[in-house]
């Protein structure tokens, strides 16, 4: 469940932020709040969807949560361990179990590697590859990988842009797999994609939730995607939280006023 900190019980969650706060100060330029004293607690097995307009503090947010930024103020922490003043070299703990899908494959691919070596490249990480809890049979775990996104066994020989959209976002589901995460975070995985396969990746992602035992934190502007595939919701406005919960309970009864302006706004197809 995701919901405020000081709202939950006290079992040991996967991931707890405490008044996170992210501030950007460029020069020359008026400070920009991305996140604003921000509190929420992810436990194990949850599905939580984050929602909110462009510019809200989304991307921010799981950016800090995966340590590739870090807080102005406030804590994270990951299984008990405060990550925000962690440096690189003792961050294996978390890159081995906390993996990014990104939105647009064509850019998180590098076009001159094959697959294989894309899907695997985690795996030969110097943060990663003396971890116990990470596979160490990389054509084994290639295989397994590729079969559980639906390519060819043969795809590791190939380069991404010999694969179409979809494909692609299947492959960079498949390179966050292949070091056995605990925690997946997708990044609007589907917004970039052609509207004929959207649901294609979607269902598959909902599937390999389940079968891999993940932990999932899905950011998407579509409220709609995020019912699909969310049990838990966190609804954002310029950087504060504005409703937590579980998605049916807010979807059908929002408390805040703006998330149902969000949900007024989804369109709606009348089929006589």
């Amino acid at each position: 469940m995701s919901i405020p900190a000081a709202e939950q019980p006290t079992n040991d969650p996967v991931y707890e932020l405490d008044h996170v706060r992210r501030v950007f100060d460029p020069a020359g330029r008026r400070p920009v709040v991305a996140v604003d004293d921000l509190s929420l607690r992810l436990d194990k097995g949850a599905r939580l969807g984050i929602v909110g307009e462009s510019g809200s503090g989304k991307s921010t947010l799981i950016r800090m949560m995966a340590a590739l930024d870090r807080p102005t103020a406030g804590s994270i922490r990951f299984h008990g361990t405060a990550i925000e003043g962690l440096p690189e070299r003792h961050l294996g703990f978390l890159r081995a179990k906390v993996q990014m899908v990104f939105q647009d494959p064509r850019s998180s691919l590098n076009p001159r590697m094959t697959v294989a070596d894309i899907i695997c490249e985690p795996l030969r990480s110097r943060l990663l590859r003396t971890r116990s809890d990470v596979p160490t049979d990389q054509a084994a775990r290639l295989a397994r990988v590729l079969d559980a996104v639906g390519l060819p066994a043969d795809s590791g020989k190939r380069y991404p842009h010999e694969f179409s959209g979809g494909q692609r976002q299947r492959i960079a589901i498949a390179r966050a797999l292949a070091p056995s995460p605990e925690v997946l975070i997708a990044d609007e995985p589907v917004s970039a994609l052609d509207v004929s396969v959207r649901a294609q990746v979607l269902n598959l992602l909902d599937e390999l939730v389940d079968d891999f035992g993940l932990t999932l934190v899905f950011v998407s502007h579509d409220l709609m995607v995020v019912r699909h595939i969310c049990n838990e919701v966190l609804v954002m406005r310029r950087g504060k939280v504005e409703e937590a919960g579980p998605t049916e309970q807010v979807y059908a009864a929002p408390a805040a006023a703006y998330t149902a302006e969000l949900l007024a706004a989804v369109p709606r197809i009348r089929l006589d």
